[in-house]
């Protein structure tokens, strides 16, 4: 039993985010300014884009993004119920409507099988979520885009240093008509944490330019050097932007995350790999698929969307329990994992089962089968790279012991972990 409760997430911190706050709270400028342009450039060159806006969410990159296409009232946007609620929330600022369509069992992400049917005249742009860090069919969701005029705004909340097909997430689409962003997400327990904060990345000139100008009060250009050497105080209004800006603190926090990212990211690595070997072959789990050994389409719905070349950036570690073979539930399974001071969560409860959607639209849980069935026995484990290599073992023990009182179908013994997080090692 462990003394101290384990959290289900932790930002990595260390000497390297303090000096860089430090410096701007010496220099004075705490609000967008210099850290702010010098993330942006090299957060851009790190996946690939042509631009990167610096934000203050995710949700406002996916806000600013759907502004910048066109989005209108009563237009509609294809996305998933398998998400957070700002994914959809965006498309409701326009009060136009969020077009859910089901997920594949074998990922959680959106069945692009099902996104044709679902697209109508209103349709102006399809939203995928690379849940966990796994990514979306990006190749099916840009073909459908490109044979219908759609844009593509991919909910990247999850998804650095996520890769598709050897393509870093960020990266343009193939298709030279479909206008496509990419939204990232800086939240206190993403993979780059800066506490608050997102990035809008995009190789569209106009959707880069008007987002940077709605960002920031609909101000036309350089609103940040206004109080610089080469600033100058005249400026205009051109449209009722937002306050969507990144601050330099915030910045200089994401400057000193992006530099130890790769470290990060092979921890995660490395925990996922030893959670999969412990967990393999027992009746009661199922692990999450890591795109790299999957060599067949999903089942039962066929849709080839496994990427065999794809990098996960294991924001989450996904478990789903087999209840059928359990004599408790998930919710027990939880409380269970609290009494050995282990934290964990539940991603996510799909949209249509919120009141809002339900009472707006009028859905029901089996409107969407896969997610809710998915929903219902999914259980995400700490996965992040502050973890000792004796936490990682503290929850392989805890949810092993959980399983041997709840289930006599486990196997008597387990392989040994061979590689320790600690031993991961990566130059910065």
């Amino acid at each position: 039993m462990r003394k101290q409760f384990l959290p289900f997430a932790l930002p990595d911190i260390d000497e390297s985010e303090f000096a860089h706050v430090r410096e701007s709270l010496e220099s004075g400028w705490i609000t967008s300014g210099p850290k702010t342009r010098q993330f942006e450039t090299e957060f851009k060159k790190a996946v690939g884009a042509e631009h990167a806006i610096a934000l203050n969410s995710c949700t406002a990159a996916m806000h600013l993004a759907l502004e910048a296409i066109g989005l209108q009232e009563n237009d509609e946007v294809i996305t998933t119920p398998y998400t957070f609620a700002a994914t959809a929330e965006v498309v409701r600022y326009f009060n136009a409507k969020p077009v859910l369509v089901d997920i594949c069992p074998h990922d959680f992400n959106i069945n692009p099988n099902l996104i044709e049917a679902a697209i109508t005249e209103r349709t102006k742009a399809i939203t995928p979520v690379h849940i966990a860090g796994l990514a979306a069919n990006l190749d099916a969701i840009g073909a459908i885009a490109a044979k219908h005029n759609l844009a593509v705004i991919e909910d990247a909340a999850h998804a650095f240093p996520s890769t598709y097909k050897g393509h870093k997430i960020g990266e343009p689409l193939p298709y030279p008509n479909v206008r496509h962003a990419v939204c990232y997400s800086f939240y206190a327990t993403k993979t780059l944490a800066t506490g608050e904060g997102g990035m809008l990345c995009t190789n569209d000139d106009e959707i880069a330019e008007r987002a940077r100008i709605m960002a920031l009060h609909g101000i036309s250009k350089d609103a940040w050097k206004r109080y610089t050497a080469e600033g100058s105080w005249f400026y205009e209004i051109i449209a009722p932007g937002y306050k969507y800006n990144m601050t330099d603190i915030a910045a200089g926090m994401g400057l000193a995350q992006l530099a130890k990212a790769k470290r990060m990211w092979r921890q995660r690595s490395e925990i996922a790999r030893r959670y999969n070997e412990a967990f393999a072959g027992i009746g009661a789990l199922q692990i999450p698929i890591s795109s790299a050994t999957e060599k067949t389409p999903c089942e039962p719905c066929q849709c080839n969307c496994i990427d065999t070349e794809g990098q996960h950036s294991w924001h989450l570690y996904m478990l789903r329990l087999n209840q059928q073979e359990l004599t408790i539930d998930r919710a027990q399974f939880i409380e269970e994992l609290k009494t050995f001071n282990i934290g964990s969560s539940v991603h996510f409860i799909p949209l249509h089962l919120h009141p809002y959607y339900r009472e707006t639209y009028g859905y029901l849980p089996d409107d969407f089968p896969v997610a809710y069935s998915e929903f219902n026995r999914e259980i995400s484990l700490p996965i992040y790279s502050k973890m000792s290599d004796q936490d990682v073992q503290d929850v392989i023990d805890a949810v092993l012991s959980i399983i041997e009182k709840a289930c006599a179908r486990v196997p008597s013994s387990h392989p040994q972990q061979s590689v320790h997080v600690a031993d991961v090692k990566v130059e910065r």
